[in-house]
């Protein structure tokens, strides 16, 4: 089965942090989210991939080349001008069209079963399947109204809570079957929340809701991308992070790439990945949750809380950085409005732990 990956989206909801990085690039947990989808497409046995560009499309085709370093083969098709999400699958027509395909949106951060939804798209004999989670919040997503067979009736864009008839939100995973080319214009702008899905259940075609248990989470704004992050070191994606050990003791868990280096005195108070040539000078606190960039420099003395280092950053010695993502772009504030509790535990009252005990735990002396 082929992959279609929808990179071609600018990211603005992401500013400033995608003003010179493509959305599809950000990095989660110190890997791209895009590498993260490719990860998932090969677990489930899926590793012929087309992705659209159009935002900074050199980058993309810089990091991913031809797929090969990732075993994987990936195209590459850039749309000098966007047509929608649907536009997007339309201008790659000639790579899909031959069977079943699926299609991710490049800002996803999921662990779904693919293989499950594509199964249950086959078992029922869909034209169309769209992966559904369910949501707490309904109006910030469109959700999707189903039969009793499993089959979509009817779609609500953003419902407020009290009007709401589902909380199953669309995730941006769908499973296609070639004939959805047969409705969609030959040109112009198209979407697939507004037009293509409601175009298909209007003329009584078989629309499937597949519901996921799974992790799912959109990284489009600043906030969730912020989470995001933490809910990978926490566990809660599971994700695999190549070239990284890992050490859990009491609520805990600590990345270390083998070429972090990492002075005396350093304490952990919460989940921390260190990138690779990475650099913690003496005395330095880590408390919350933290990402340490490939190549980053904290100096001695400082002190990070729920902070996110993008690669190559350099921290003051003796700088305090609390809830905030430090970037080419500078250091951009996360306004945190809803912290649930299993979340607020690695905020506060964490007992101090030397690095050099996770260290000795590793096996590692850096």
């Amino acid at each position: 089965m082929k992959a279609m990956v929808l990179a071609a989206g600018v990211g603005s909801r992401l500013d400033p942090l995608t003003a010179a990085v493509p959305k599809p690039l950000v990095p989660v947990a110190n890997i791209p989210v895009m590498e993260h989808i490719v990860t998932l497409l090969k677990h489930h046995g899926i590793n012929d991939i087309v992705a659209n560009l159009h935002y900074l499309p050199e980058k993309l085709v810089e990091y991913f080349g031809d797929g090969s370093r990732f075993d994987a083969k990936i195209q590459f098709r850039k749309e000098e001008k966007l047509s929608g999400d649907a536009g997007g699958v339309r201008f790659c027509r000639d790579f899909l069209q031959d069977g079943t395909f699926l299609v991710l949106m490049g800002d996803l951060l999921t662990d779904a079963d693919l293989s499950y939804i594509i199964a249950e798209h086959k078992r029922h004999g869909a034209l169309a399947s769209i992966g559904l989670k369910r949501v707490s919040d309904v109006s910030r997503f469109g959700v999707a109204v189903l039969d009793d067979d499993g089959f979509i009736r009817g779609f609500q864009e953003k419902p407020k809570a009290e009007e709401a008839l589902s909380d199953l939100a669309s995730t941006g995973i769908y499973v296609l079957e070639p004939e959805v080319f047969d409705y969609m214009p030959k040109e112009g702008e198209f979407g697939f929340g507004r037009q293509l899905f409601p175009l298909l259940v209007e003329q009584g075609k078989k629309v499937l809701g597949v519901e996921i248990e799974a992790y799912w989470s959109d990284v489009g704004t600043i906030e969730q991308y912020w989470h995001s992050n933490f809910d990978v070191l926490k566990g809660r994606m599971k994700s695999e992070l190549t070239g990284y050990k890992k050490v859990v003791y009491g609520f805990f868990s600590v990345y270390l790439a083998p070429s972090a280096v990492v002075a005396p005195g350093v304490e952990i108070m919460g989940n921390v990945i260190l990138g690779k040539d990475s650099l913690l000078e003496d005395g330095v606190v880590l408390k919350g949750n933290v990402v340490v960039g490939p190549g980053c420099v904290v100096g001695a003395g400082a002190q990070l809380e729920d902070v996110i280092l993008w690669p190559g950053m350099k921290v003051a010695a003796g700088a305090k950085l609390r809830r905030c993502i430090v970037s080419s772009a500078g250091c951009t504030e996360v306004a945190v409005h809803d912290v649930p509790k299993e979340r607020s535990r690695f905020l506060t009252g964490a007992k101090n732990t030397p690095l050099a005990q996770t260290q000795a735990l590793l096996g590692t002396c850096v």
